[in-house]
């Protein structure tokens, strides 16, 4: 008995173990992040003509990766081995500019470029990042352009994926919790009979779609009440300006 109520209390761990893990090791960035990042690099640092590439891929071995003559790599690294790739590129005399850790990033042998921004990765993860790199005269800098245009992406990214709901606009005769909710928090009473109301998943005007959630059709008399109950009066003041309102006389 005690073995499963402490399974009980400790639930959230529980179901913890059955989450797939997000590190910063499986971060595979998004192509237009990619892109905006290398665009950015190859400007600032004059890279056009050398070849940039990407050595980073699940099961990849950059150290046997076949580095053309000349070549930068542009790309993000798995963060966990970060410090011993950058010893491992200046030993070898590559040039390199890395997505890296923002906030722990001052800690790995190379030069800093800080643009924090929070990248959303293509597994999901948000990492908070910025870039260390072989190239430039400067040991730390920091970058508002490459901020700028990565949050841009970033931005374009998450409102690709933020599918808007519609927003459907219910005749008088139509509850929904919504709308009773919006009631609660304008201070508005609101009470209905059960023999006033009868439940519906959708209007037949409605097609394919459905009212989220349910709702309830009401009688003429609760219809008219619900009316009344969220219609704003016009004051004495609004009902003199509505009369010049249409006359050619300018309020």
């Amino acid at each position: 008995m005690r073995i499963k109520q402490m399974t009980f209390l400790d639930y959230d761990g529980f179901v913890k173990k059955f989450e797939t893990r997000k590190t910063t090791d499986d971060c595979y960035t998004p192509p237009n992040i990619y892109e905006a990042v290398k665009a950015w690099a190859v400007k600032e640092y004059a890279l056009e003509g050398r070849e940039s590439v990407r050595p980073f891929w699940p099961g990849g071995d950059y150290e046997a990766f076949d580095y053309p003559d000349n070549c930068v790599v542009i790309d993000n690294p798995p963060f966990s081995i970060l410090s011993k790739i950058c010893k491992w590129y200046a030993a070898q005399g590559i040039d390199f500019f890395l997505f890296a850790p923002y906030l722990t990033n001052f800690g790995l042998p190379a030069n800093h470029i800080i643009a924090p921004c929070s990248i959303t990765y293509e597994n999901g993860a948000k990492v908070d990042t910025a870039f260390v790199t072989s190239l430039g005269e400067w040991f730390i800098r920091t970058a508002p352009d490459l901020m700028d245009a990565i949050q841009s992406e970033e931005d374009a990214n998450r409102a690709a994926k933020t599918k808007a709901r519609p927003k459907y606009e219910y005749p008088d005769a139509i509850l929904t919790s919504a709308k009773a909710g919006y009631f609660c928090k304008h201070h508005t009473p609101f009470a209905l009979k059960r023999e006033d109301c009868a439940f519906i998943r959708k209007l037949d005007a409605q097609g394919g779609a459905a009212i989220f959630g349910g709702g309830y059709l009401l009688s003429e008399r609760a219809a008219a009440e619900r009316a009344a109950a969220i219609r704003w009066k016009l004051s004495p003041r609004e009902i003199a300006l509505q009369s010049l309102l249409g006359k050619g006389v300018t309020p």
